[in-house]
């Protein structure tokens, strides 16, 4: 994801420019961290239903997973003050798991053609 963000990011700042290509970037830095928080929530959700030991509390599971849309909207709302032109990179940036989620798709395929199966 981090690569994707970086080529994505020099890509956008060439075509849209800067504002864009800024906003991009922080859309990139919410996913990232969206995506990470979003599996340690799912992990620990398993672990406390597993009676796994050193599970996590419930309301720290639930307060991460709240703060995930408290920090996409305070970035979105940032961002519109402060440029309304980045907006639109900000909310592309927000789908990178979706493209990396595309790449590794792609590779899983290519690599079950190539061993034929």
């Amino acid at each position: 994801m981090a690569a994707l963000a970086l080529l994505l990011t020099v890509a956008a700042w060439w075509k849209f420019g800067a504002r864009c290509a800024i906003g991009f970037a922080f859309g990139c830095a919410i996913a990232y961290v969206n995506f990470h928080w979003l599996k340690r929530a799912i992990s620990g959700l398993v672990d406390r239903a597993s009676g796994a030991a050193g599970a996590q509390s419930g309301q720290g599971i639930v307060s991460r997973f709240l703060l995930r849309y408290f920090l996409m909207a305070a970035g979105a709302y940032v961002i519109l003050t402060v440029s309304p032109a980045s907006l639109n990179g900000l909310l592309a940036g927000l789908f990178l798991p979706v493209a990396a989620i595309l790449c590794e798709a792609g590779y899983e395929l290519y690599a079950a053609l190539s061993r034929g199966v």
